[in-house]
């Protein structure tokens, strides 16, 4: 069996987070503000006979965990959800809470254990330098992958530093 090999010339760095970002709120400002003011400087492209904004969302997914107590705190239960929106993570979540039936067959209360979910959203950017990259931000951390450019390197750290939950 023929081993993976690395591709010269692209790249791919994270940065792990010093603490997790907030919540689901203060996630969603970051993606909205990195695709609506643009602050990489990205530009729009066209290709596959479609115009592309600079900054695009490819793939997003958002986990919300939950467990079910007895009377006593003992966990009689747990459940993971996963939605492709935020606005499918937040109904879901008040649909949960007040699922009556899903309450009584675990015969416990459910607690949203809202620090232990998780966020991801993939960023499909184009350089004003005609290249394509990647930019993953998950509740911890921040990828950029398929660059060749450093200086796209810099500007993403430049960026992240500015941002008051990526710090």
């Amino acid at each position: 069996m023929p081993d993976f090999r690395v591709k010269p010339g692209t790249t791919s760095t994270f940065r792990r987070l010093k603490s997790p970002i907030a919540d689901i709120a203060a996630f969603d400002e970051i993606i909205q503000t990195l695709i609506h003011r643009n602050p990489l400087g990205c530009i729009s492209y066209y290709a596959r006979q479609r115009h592309h904004p600079p900054v695009e969302k490819l793939r997003e997914m958002y986990t919300a965990k939950f467990e079910y107590r007895n009377g006593r705190e003992k966990r009689i239960g747990t459940t993971i959800e996963m939605y492709d929106s935020v606005e499918g993570y937040e109904t879901g979540v008040a649909a949960v809470i007040s699922n009556m039936a899903n309450i009584a067959s675990h015969r416990g209360k459910v607690r949203h254990r809202k620090k232990a979910d998780l966020f991801s959203v993939m960023l499909r950017c184009h350089d004003p330098n005609g290249e394509m990259y990647f930019l993953s931000l998950a509740r911890d951390r921040v990828t950029v992958s398929s660059y060749t450019d450093d200086e796209i390197r810099r500007r993403v750290e430049r960026w992240t530093d500015g941002v008051p939950g990526l710090a």
